[in-house]
């Protein structure tokens, strides 16, 4: 039993006290079973094991609703005559040349990489959308293995597509099967599977029809959808159907179903995602990055669609993502008085909401029966502070990196900025290794 207290505790519990000044969260197993005042806990609970927040703020674990694993060895990365100037040319000359490279070892590493880096900025549960076409088969256990080794909990998918060809398109439809087969044979609060598929233009009807016979209607699907209007523009001229009203005719949409992206969604389109219950992810520095535009999220929210936010790897600091989010909706608006409430729902509650829809336990929130995935943020306001500004606090004075413990379905991960079961320099020396190698291949030289 852990009892983490001496903080500003912020619960984010809509039926109970959101915010103690002096308060802690006692934790059992892999579950909260008290939250309150840190002198009442400690009196209540005096054979647990403390854990001094040093008066930071106690908060829930952030998630992540898409991000990309197999991208985390290109930090720093410069390719030889890649110069992209559109979004397509960002997809094949950057993207697609990592993913070609990448082998099972480079799969591991890239997991490490990601996995600590997220630990590190007090991001709890990833979901994660993985390509590796130079080595299909395993490479979502080799994700899970790694999830599984450093405690964090995970939603993963492989990226099905034809850019490949034929054979690689069938192997990734198998990846997927394989990896669901796994989770339904080995359930688990920590491991899910969705059905992972990158944008439509590069999936045909027959692979759809692949995907759809694989999957049997047991798991939702992970798809990239009108990120780029080359998305759109396939669409229409080889289908004569937009992206969304294509996605309807396969049957891909529902309840349990990730739309990432949705920048150039239409009215009819946004109807179609609402009727279906179908679920969206805004990942706004990724898409004002690679200049594809601003998803209409105050519009998807108004429609009363769940809008989650990814990073889709652009970072790992969710507090980072949502500062962006805030500033490119009013930029897109004209307005600087929208979207707060939209883009503060989208991290702090439906992120959980998505979670709890793909079969994760109770997220996003600190009470008695809630999943014990705490984090604690070196933050010390010279403002007034409590759960009636706590977003304000964190859009403008808070980073990821002041996360200074980390604590996921029970388990003590990082305490006071060192990791815990984690020799940091052993893995970063591997994963170094590897991403020497990957550069290398890339670049046809010796790093």
């Amino acid at each position: 039993m852990i009892l983490l207290a001496n903080g500003k505790l912020i619960t984010r519990d809509a039926d109970g006290a959101g915010y103690y000044p002096d308060g802690g969260v006692v934790i059992d197993g892999e579950k909260i079973a008290a939250v309150g005042e840190t002198a009442a806990l400690k009196a209540q609970y005096p054979q647990a094991e403390f854990v001094d927040a040093h008066g930071g703020v106690i908060m829930p674990g952030l998630i992540n609703a898409h991000t990309h694993i197999y991208s985390a060895l290109a930090r720093g990365l410069s390719i030889a005559g890649n110069n992209p100037t559109n979004f397509y040319e960002v997809l094949d000359g950057t993207w697609w040349a990592i993913d070609r490279h990448l082998d099972l070892e480079a799969t591991r590493a890239s997991a490490q990489a990601l996995v600590i880096d997220s630990i590190k900025q007090g991001v709890t549960t990833i979901f994660d959308h993985h390509a590796s076409f130079c080595e299909i088969p395993g490479s979502l256990m080799k994700i899970a293995d790694v999830t599984q080794e450093f405690g964090m909990r995970a939603c993963l998918c492989y990226e099905v597509s034809d850019r490949d060809g034929e054979e690689k398109s069938i192997q990734s439809v198998q990846e997927n099967k394989d990896f669901i087969d796994y989770c339904e044979k080995n359930p688990s609060d920590m491991l899910k599977a969705m059905f992972g598929g990158h944008a439509l233009f590069t999936i045909s009807d027959k692979t759809f029809d692949r995907m759809n016979a694989a999957n049997g209607g047991r798991a939702g699907y992970h798809i990239h959808v009108s990120e780029g209007m080359n998305d759109v523009y396939d669409s229409l001229q080889n289908y004569g159907r937009r992206p969304v009203q294509r996605l309807q005719d396969h049957g891909i949409l529902g309840e349990k179903t990730i739309l990432g992206h949705c920048i150039h969604v239409n009215t009819a389109e946004m109807d179609i995602i609402k009727a279906t219950d179908t679920m969206c992810v805004n990942n706004p520095e990724s898409n004002m990055g690679n200049a594809v535009g601003i998803s209409p999220v105050l519009q998807l929210h108004k429609k009363g669609i769940l809008v989650g936010m990814g990073t889709d790897a652009y970072t790992n600091d969710m507090l980072e993502s949502i500062k962006v989010a805030l500033c490119s909706q009013r930029h897109n608006a004209c307005l600087p008085n929208v979207g707060w409430c939209e883009v503060t729902d989208m991290l702090f509650h439906n992120n959980a909401k998505i979670a709890k829809r793909l079969g994760f336990p109770t997220l996003g929130v600190l009470k008695p029966g809630a999943a014990a995935d705490v984090i604690v943020m070196d933050y010390k306001p010279f403002t007034p502070f409590s759960d009636e500004n706590i977003d304000g606090h964190m859009i403008f004075g808070m980073t990821g990196r002041q996360c200074q413990t980390t604590i996921i379905n029970g388990k003590l991960l990082m305490r006071d900025r060192q990791l815990v079961n984690i020799d940091e320099e052993a893995v970063n020396a591997h994963v170094l290794e590897s991403a020497k190698r990957l550069w290398g291949q890339l670049n046809h030289r010796t790093y």
